[in-house]
């Protein structure tokens, strides 16, 4: 297997920028509709999706707030912001940490979990017809095993 190894300030070679700015407007264009649908058919937007939806998957639907950023790609304080935002809408709730009492947690409520639920076939929709139906299932198996690498 061939790795690409840096070479200090040199520019990026025709693959090295072809695969990068790839791999951006891939992102950039499934980011944006994702966000414009899950908008439009739910009044939800994909990051509050995200945070909704890692709840849901979470044990008994709650989350610390730092693992909730690690989650959704969010800094700290951006995850606090939308929390407050969606504690305010209803969707989730606040608890505090049993162990330490220094942290809190982030509740997924019944109307947060109706949300999600309500916005997942568009979610998985939007995915499979923009982004995974264009590859066979050896593909996403490389894709998955490429991505899973550690930075």
């Amino acid at each position: 297997m061939n790795v690409a190894v840096p070479t200090g300030e040199a520019e990026l070679d025709e693959v090295e920028l072809a695969a990068w700015r790839g791999l951006l407007r891939v992102h950039a264009a499934l980011v944006k509709e994702l966000d414009a649908e899950l908008e439009a058919r739910h009044g939800l937007p994909l990051t509050s999706y995200e945070v909704l939806r890692s709840l849901r998957k979470s044990p008994h639907g709650k989350l610390r707030m730092a693992e909730l950023a690690e989650h959704a790609l969010l800094s700290r304080s951006g995850m606090t912001r939308l929390i407050d935002r969606l504690e305010r809408e209803g969707m989730v709730g606040r608890s505090l940490c049993d162990m330490d009492g220094r942290g809190c947690y982030a509740v997924l409520t019944q109307q947060g979990e109706a949300a999600v639920d309500q916005a997942r076939a568009t979610y998985i929709a939007v995915v499979r017809s923009r982004f995974v139906r264009h590859f066979s299932i050896e593909e996403l198996q490389d894709l998955a095993a490429l991505f899973a690498r550690p930075l």
